[in-house]
């Protein structure tokens, strides 16, 4: 049931990155380019998903456990911290650049655009790095 569930919620989140038009970088690099040609629709969108969100993380902060069982796991950490800024700013400068974000990445990879390949392998090369990286940091150094 979880498979299914998670199948489910990726497809309707797809879906809507579609009809938002998320998936298409032009759109998207122009919602970021304040100074030129600026279209605010994706501003929209965002409003539109906070709106909708507001609701379901209400209810789901007075549950203990999920609607299929698990214990309900909410971030608890409410401060701002360097690797958050940091990791913000890489996001943001990298979402600038390329006009697409992972969500979104996902959604057109099958949709035969090389940018997207780039652009996925260049996401999981990051996140292999910061595995690598982490646990550099927090393992002990052996003799």
């Amino acid at each position: 049931m979880r498979k299914l569930t998670a199948f489910l919620a990726g497809l309707l989140f797809g879906l809507g990155l579609l009809l938002a038009g998320m998936t298409n970088p032009r759109k998207v690099l122009a919602f970021l380019d304040l100074a030129g040609a600026w279209d605010p629709s994706l501003a929209l969108v965002m409003i539109g998903a906070v709106g909708t969100a507001i609701g379901p993380l209400a209810w789901a902060r007075r549950q203990t456990h999920s609607l299929l069982g698990n214990p309900m796991q909410l971030p608890v950490k409410r401060e701002l911290d360097p690797r958050l800024v940091g990791g913000s700013l890489v996001f943001g400068i990298g979402w600038g650049i390329a006009g697409i974000c992972p969500g979104p990445a996902v959604a057109i990879l099958l949709t035969g655009h090389w940018q997207a390949m780039v652009f996925i392998l260049a996401m999981l090369a990051g996140m292999l790095l910061f595995s690598a990286l982490e646990t550099r940091r927090w393992m002990p150094f052996s003799p």
